[in-house]
């Protein structure tokens, strides 16, 4: 019985009452038999916790709440740590591929929101991400805007790890963030 309630209590641990789940597709799908086709159901589930964690999963079952379920804890067991800036936005422009799913995501201002649809606006609401352009190319499928994105995610370095590893000072290394891409050194306007 003890055993059962630690097991309790390290579910509720880790998952925590504050985890956002945002469900991004369901779909129908059939498996051929003898008599005939036999549906079943596959879900695509996005889980954060708005404070830098964030995860995916897929689950499939005959019922769509049971699929749902099965995608939830799915994605409870992936999630990834991305480093913010400000708690608000990413660190640096970076691109993320999947299969032919490709993604671009952009540092924005304060202010701008979030700008991108579909699965990445789930992924980043879920993140806690509040302000960031991003733009899809190459493919409309779900499940690999979704990869593509989170691959793109779990390749941000935040400067401290660069300065880190470079030996440098933290200042040195976000000081060249404020340049403007393709300003020339020493000229004002």
């Amino acid at each position: 019985m003890a055993r059962q309630d630690q097991a309790q209590q390290r579910d509720q641990d880790q998952e925590g009452p504050e985890l956002q789940e945002r469900l991004v597709a369901v779909n129908r799908v059939a498996k051929v038999v003898k008599g005939g086709r036999r549906f079943g159901f596959a879900a695509l589930m996005i889980v954060g916790d708005g404070k830098g964690r964030v995860g995916f999963g897929t689950g499939k079952a005959k019922e769509v709440p049971e699929a749902i379920r099965k995608a939830t804890e799915d994605a409870k067991r992936n999630m990834i740590r991305v480093p913010l800036r400000e708690g608000r936005t990413i660190h640096h422009d970076i691109t993320g591929r999947y299969g032919a799913g490709r993604v671009v995501l952009r540092a924005a201002p304060s202010g701008t929101g979030i700008i991108g649809g579909g699965p990445m606006r789930a992924i980043f609401e879920a993140l806690g991400v509040q302000d960031i352009v991003s733009k899809s190319n190459g493919t409309a499928n779900p499940h690999n805007m979704v990869r593509a994105t989170l691959e793109a995610l779990k390749n941000i370095q935040n400067p401290r790890q660069i300065a880190a590893r470079r030996g440098k000072k933290v200042g040195d290394v976000i000081a060249n963030r404020e340049v403007m891409p393709g300003a020339v050194a020493g000229i004002e306007e």
